[in-house]
C-alpha cells in the first residue's frame, strides 16, 4: 500500500493506494480512517482501491473550513482519485457516511462511475435524520467539560439509555469519540456531519443506471435496514445484501460483509 498526502486549502490529507486494475474508491464512516477499510473491503484481484482519510478524521487533519460536510468531504476524495488515476472510470463505495460520499459523487460524476457500494447507508436524502441525533448529543457531551466527565454524563442520558437496549454496537463507537484529542474539534464534526446530508435528491437516484450494491443489516439505529431497503428499490440496477448486525455478531458481520464486496467487485475485475 502506498500512503499519498495531498493539501487542500489549509488541510493535509492522508490518502492511501494499493492494488492494481479498475479503481475503486471507498471511503469510510463518520469519525472512521482507512482501517474501516482495511477490515471490510477485501483485496481483490484487478481492483485497485484507494481511500483517503477524511478531514479531522484518520491521519488528515481538520483544516480551518468550516463546516465540515460531507460535500467537502466528496470534493476531497474525488480530487484525490483524479490526482491518482486521471479521468479513468472508477467505482465508488463507501460505509457509513462514506456511502453518502459515493452516493454524492455516483450523482455527480456519471460519466466516469461504472459501479456504487452503499454498506450501511445512513442517509436517505435529508439533512440531518433523526437517527443521526446520537452523533449531536455526543457532541454537546464534548463540549461540556473534560471527556472523562463528558463520557459519564453522555452514559447516563437517556440516549445512551435507548441505544444500550436497541443498538449497543452504535453506543460502543459513539464512546469511542470521548478517547479522542482534540474534543472540540470533534464536536464540531460530528454535530455539523450528523446535521448534514449528501445533497443529492431522490430523482437524481431515481436516474443512476449503474451496477449497485447496498448492504443493510438490522439492529443498528443509525444505519436503519428500512433505508438500506429503500436505497435498493429506488437505484435501477440495485442488489440489497442484508448481512448479519455487527452487534454480537462481528465476526459474521464481518464475514459477510467481505463476502458480498467481493462477489460484487468480481464483476468488474480484469
Amino acid at each position: 500500500m502506498s500512503d499519498i498526502t495531498i493539501r487542500r486549502d489549509d488541510a493535509v490529507l492522508q490518502g492511501f493506494d494499493q492494488g492494481a486494475g479498475l479503481p475503486l474508491l471507498f471511503q469510510h464512516g463518520l469519525g472512521g480512517s482507512v482501517l474501516q477499510i482495511d477490515e471490510n473491503v477485501p483485496d481483490v484481484v484487478g481492483i485497485r482501491r484507494l481511500t483517503l482519510d477524511c478531514r479531522g478524521q484518520g491521519g488528515s487533519t481538520p483544516g480551518t473550513a468550516r463546516p465540515f460536510s460531507i460535500e467537502t468531504f466528496a470534493d476531497d476524495a474525488w480530487a484525490f482519485a483524479e490526482e491518482r488515476i486521471g479521468g479513468q472510470p472508477l467505482i465508488v463505495g463507501g460505509i457509513s457516511m462514506g456511502a453518502a460520499i459515493a452516493l454524492r459523487l455516483a450523482i455527480r460524476h456519471p460519466g466516469r462511475v461504472r459501479g456504487l457500494i452503499l454498506a450501511r447507508p445512513a442517509w436517505l436524502f435529508a439533512d440531518g435524520p433523526d437517527t443521526m441525533m446520537p452523533y449531536r448529543h455526543v457532541a454537546a457531551a464534548l463540549r461540556s467539560g473534560p471527556p472523562a466527565e463528558a463520557r459519564q454524563r453522555f452514559l447516563t442520558s437517556p440516549v445512551a439509555a435507548m441505544l444500550a437496549s436497541e443498538a449497543p454496537d452504535n453506543l460502543a463507537s459513539l464512546l469511542q469519540f470521548f478517547e479522542r484529542p482534540n474534543p472540540l474539534m470533534m464536536a464540531d464534526l460530528l454535530d455539523q456531519i450528523a446535521a448534514d446530508g449528501p445533497g443529492v435528491t431522490e430523482a437524481e437516484a431515481r436516474a443512476l443506471t449503474i451496477p449497485t450494491l447496498v448492504i443493510g443489516h438490522a439492529v443498528d439505529h443509525a444505519h436503519p435496514l428500512a433505508d438500506a431497503r429503500r436505497l435498493a428499490e429506488i437505484i435501477h440496477d440495485a442488489r440489497l445484501a442484508e448481512i448479519p448486525p455487527k452487534a454480537g455478531q462481528k465476526a459474521a458481520h464481518v464475514a459477510a460483509f467481505r463476502a458480498v464486496v467481493a462477489d460484487f467487485l468480481l464483476r468488474f475485475a480484469a
